[in-house]
């Protein structure tokens, strides 16, 4: 079982390359010596991890460009949701694990900041965050797909925290995965370092979707088409909201909640999507 986890990580032969061809993914990443490719089409930014070589490992110059690729310009309200995704067959093997070993302290120190730094700004930024996977996403690639708002998966991909395996516990990715599955689930794979399939990892909530790889095109554009319809300022606030009441006790999650829906009432959007409901036509919203 340690050898397969070990090849799957670093051999780089495990996962046949992913195809995304639909109209939303970048068809084929071009640019090779960037670390990342940013485009942008219809209010959705697409960002895929273009470091297959090293296995799109989230090292301190991937952190750099992902921090500024997601969080630039977030504000904009012609931006609706933010897609990252992977160009080879693994999504992310997590740390650079040369770069860490061959760094100081202090550096170290630095690069675990940036990171959950980076894993926790994903909550607040005002649109949903899509992770796309299509291969393994293993140790703080795991924690990545764990941060996101939303993550659709192939039925090939697989996820796992095998940082003990190597010596090196994956306790930041244990947060995010901590947050997502249960305790014995969580333990289990940070334990014993074993993936997790697609289909599991939907069963116990890390991930929200796993279909076959040839539909996994048309799954995100599904997803993607039914937050276009929303209004971008009350799934702003929703999602405020959402990740704010999550460490409450119910009744004051219940008290924060009972708030934000009488003033998201007195919203113009509310007053204009029920408007739209009662006349049964589609809303006109403004995205203010």
């Amino acid at each position: 079982m340690q050898r397969q986890i070990y090849n799957s990580l670093f051999s780089g032969t495990f996962y046949r390359r992913p195809k995304l061809l639909g109209s939303f993914l970048i068809r084929k990443c071009s640019n090779q010596g960037n670390l990342t490719i940013v485009a942008m089409n219809n209010g959705v930014k697409q960002i895929t991890l273009n470091n297959p070589k090293k296995r799109n490992a989230l090292s301190s110059a991937m952190l750099d460009k992902l921090r500024k690729d997601v969080f630039d310009d977030v504000q904009n309200t012609n931006l609706r949701c933010i897609i990252l995704q992977s160009n080879g067959p693994v999504f992310s093997s997590g740390h650079d694990l040369k770069e860490l070993s061959q760094s100081d302290e202090k550096t170290r120190e630095d690069i675990f900041k940036k990171c959950s730094e980076f894993m926790v700004g994903l909550r607040n930024v005002p649109v949903p965050v899509i992770g796309v996977v299509n291969g393994l996403a293993a140790a703080a690639g795991c924690q990545l797909i764990a941060s996101c708002d939303i993550t659709i998966a192939s039925t090939k991909s697989q996820f796992s925290t095998p940082g003990a395996s190597v010596g090196l516990f994956c306790s930041t990715p244990g947060v995010a995965v901590s947050r997502n599955v249960p305790l014995k689930i969580a333990s289990y794979m940070l334990f014993t370092g074993n993936n997790l399939n697609a289909n599991d990892a939907v069963k116990y909530g890390l991930i929200s979707r796993a279909v076959e790889e040839q539909d996994l095109d048309k799954e995100v554009e599904e997803v993607i088409q039914s937050i276009l319809c929303k209004s971008r300022s009350v799934l702003a606030l929703g999602k405020k909201f959402f990740y704010n009441q999550l460490d409450k006790k119910i009744e004051e999650a219940y008290s924060i909640g009972s708030d934000v829906m009488v003033k998201n009432l007195a919203h113009k959007e509310a007053k204009e999507g029920i408007e739209a409901f009662f006349q049964k036509r589609p809303p006109t919203w403004s995205h203010d």
